[in-house]
């Protein structure tokens, strides 16, 4: 399975030149993935397998992401924008000698190179950044773009990878329990909950309405210090930072530590019973209310229209 920020990657890259695309440690699903990848517009497709891409963390997919750019001359190098993507392209960059750019929400072909847009200080400004030496490595939010189809010859070549070792392994793996909803970071739709549910049961009515419309449910940093939901499903600043084309907040005051990791949504809507609460002053749509009042009214009205 291919995810979505690896298409929106490759719907990016054509602005600044012929994609290619690297599959790493997939195994019998490599073929799949290269078939997917052309249909997006990869050229060529890396392949590079081995045990290294699953027992050992992040070292060997630096060692094969780096020699593949170094052989092949890259203009630049894209990576998805989650924890593991910037540690990757930092090393990365590092092994190039180039200069890197993390977090972009956007990307264009510029004189001298791509530029990036970024959202800085708490996502209240935009900037547009140039790497200056080498070939840039970006990292690139989830859902900064919508991904295009455009079908290319997607050519394997297999790559064989000098792999540096690695002093950290795997020792086990634990299978996360799965929700049946969609990543926090990668959803189109984000639903989340703040002080004002109340307790762990308040979050009742934000995962139905989630459900309603198929999306990931997140919470602030007040409800999950509360103990009333997990912490991998915190956004803010100190939590994960997410960029979907709707964000709902239920309950949550608008605090600048939770809008650092919301306020480049495409669409924002605030449900809260306090008319000052700051989030009002970033929502595109508001309501002053109850959430316990409004939210199942809202699930109601969603699931009326899907039917």
């Amino acid at each position: 399975m291919v995810r979505k920020p690896a298409l929106e990657l490759l719907t990016l890259a054509r602005r600044i030149g012929e994609p290619s695309a690297v599959v790493l440690g997939a195994g019998a699903a490599a073929a799949d993935i290269a078939a997917k990848a052309g249909e997006y517009g990869a050229a060529k497709v890396y392949v590079a397998d081995g045990a290294e891409f699953t027992d050992q963390l992040v070292v060997p997919k630096v060692d094969a992401l780096a020699q593949i750019a170094k052989a092949n001359d890259a203009a630049a190098v894209l990576v998805t924008s989650s924890g593991e993507g910037k540690e990757i392209a930092a090393r990365v960059a590092l092994r190039l000698g180039s200069g890197i750019i993390t977090d972009a929400v956007d990307l264009e072909a510029g004189d001298g190179g791509p530029v990036a847009t970024q959202s800085v200080f708490a996502a209240s400004f935009q900037v547009k950044s140039k790497v200056t030496k080498g070939a840039p490595v970006i990292t690139v939010k989830p859902n900064a773009v919508a991904p295009e189809a455009a079908p290319a010859a997607g050519a394997v070549e297999n790559v064989t990878v000098a792999f540096t070792g690695n002093a950290a392994k795997v020792t086990s793996r634990t299978p996360r329990v799965s929700s049946g909803r969609p990543e926090l970071t990668e959803a189109a739709i984000v639903v989340s909950g703040g002080r004002g549910v109340g307790a762990a049961e308040g979050f009742g009515v934000v995962e139905e309405l989630a459900d309603a419309l198929g999306a990931a449910v997140g919470a602030s940093r007040a409800a999950v210090d509360a103990g009333w939901y997990p912490h991998s499903s915190q956004v803010g600043q100190t939590g994960k930072q997410v960029s979907p084309q709707l964000y709902v907040a239920n309950g949550i005051s608008g605090a600048i530590q939770h809008r650092a990791g919301m306020q480049t949504s495409k669409t924002i809507v605030a449900v809260n019973k306090d008319p000052e609460a700051p989030i009002f002053e970033l929502a595109d749509y508001g309501v002053v209310g109850d959430l316990f009042e409004v939210l199942p009214q809202l699930t109601s009205e969603v699931k009326a229209r899907k039917a």
